[in-house]
């Protein structure tokens, strides 16, 4: 990232806003911008509120920050309508809204078909959809006192993170990293302790580039480690723990300082974790949901050049009929916000991974017709 995109997440940071990996839908859409980039209120008069009380949703930790900024644009507009978002994990997200107590969730993996099931006895006549919403890299950080410039690949990840490599100075990091100087440290791999669709993007990665024994889930199957809830506790202890390793969304890496390793993916050269670089790999994404249901294949053992492939997209699941008619207005009225220009631009400067243009348009018609 350039100098001043870094500081300015930093300062937002300051406030707990260390936005995590989101998407800015350019180029999209009919609404005008309003040039309050970098989580300032929105102008009101772009805002249509609808709908009153307390809407509840829950969910992925990986976008808390970036709902804190919408909620904050949001409610400055909107002021009858208080949004309560819980960054309790996508698994838990998901969980309580099929058991009707949320209006929508926040989950970093679609749904599955028998949760898509479960969902028409809370949508009533209807069933939940993915809403594709927040996207981004999710970066590799570490701390390895006197290594600022580290490379790894799927492989070595692999066995980092199921504790097959415990030091620092394994002969495989040696190979890939010819002129570091890597210290005889013991290597303390961090995971999530929460169910969570950073986890489940992280081992596809790790099972689809590197050979991960294990398959991919939402709860941690690899062996040895040591775990902290959400993304925020795994970030942190990286930043204090001489050794460690964990997974996260990049902001976390930027406010934080912590470094991030690139990867060898096959291309000419290793990969940096960037916004940039995500929208590449992004950029390869299919849909694989059928009709309003946005669920995308992400494509993660891509050699494209300049192609990071450990991503995540977050979904926002909602019913497309049979919300509760205390909640609907509310609900479309906030999801409509968030996946308009306005709602990306009110992010974009911090740095987002754009989707395909057509599946931005597709999420906005989807979210029109939510009944």
């Amino acid at each position: 990232m350039k100098l001043q995109r870094k500081n300015r997440v930093r300062a937002l940071a300051v406030g707990a806003l260390a936005v995590s990996g989101a998407l800015a839908l350019s180029a999209c859409g009919s609404d005008d911008t309003t040039g309050a980039g970098g989580g300032g209120a929105a102008k009101p008069s772009n805002i249509k509120c609808d709908g009153k009380g307390k809407l509840l949703a829950s969910g992925s930790s990986a976008q808390k920050n970036a709902m804190d900024v919408w909620v904050q644009n949001y409610s400055g507009a909107c002021k009858d309508t208080e949004i309560n978002y819980q960054p309790t994990g996508s698994g838990a997200g998901v969980t309580t809204f099929l058991q009707g107590q949320t209006a929508f969730a926040g989950s970093d993996s679609a749904l599955k078909p028998d949760e898509v099931t479960k969902s028409k006895q809370v949508c009533r006549g209807g069933q939940a959809v993915d809403l594709p919403m927040v996207g981004g890299p999710i970066a590799v950080g570490y701390n390895v006192p006197g290594v600022d410039n580290l490379v790894l690949d799927a492989k070595t990840l692999s066995k980092i993170f199921n504790s097959e490599i415990k030091k620092w100075n394994d002969p495989a990091i040696k190979q890939l990293n010819p002129g570091a100087k890597l210290p005889d440290l013991k290597i303390q791999p961090f995971h999530r302790s929460d169910d969570s669709g950073t986890t489940d993007n992280f081992t596809k990665y790790l099972k689809a580039a590197g050979g991960w024994k294990h398959e991919p889930a939402k709860k941690w199957e690899g062996e040895g480690g040591q775990a902290a809830s959400g993304s925020a506790g795994v970030s942190s202890q990286v930043k204090q723990t001489s050794g460690a390793i964990s997974y996260f969304e990049l902001s976390y890496a930027t406010a934080s300082k912590i470094p991030t390793a690139k990867l060898d993916t096959g291309a000419k050269e290793p990969v940096e974790a960037t916004v940039d670089n995500a929208s590449k790999a992004i950029s390869e994404a299919k849909q694989v949901g059928k009709g309003d249901d946005l669920a995308l294949d992400l494509n993660y053992t891509t050699k494209a050049e300049g192609a990071y492939p450990i991503t995540l997209v977050t979904y926002e699941i909602a019913c497309d009929k049979g919300n509760k008619a205390e909640t609907l207005p509310a609900t479309k009225s906030f999801l409509t916000y968030i996946s308009s220009k306005d709602g990306q631009s009110a992010l974009k400067e911090l740095g987002y991974a754009p989707l395909p243009t057509e599946i931005a348009d597709k999420v906005r018609a989807t979210v029109a017709k939510i009944s």
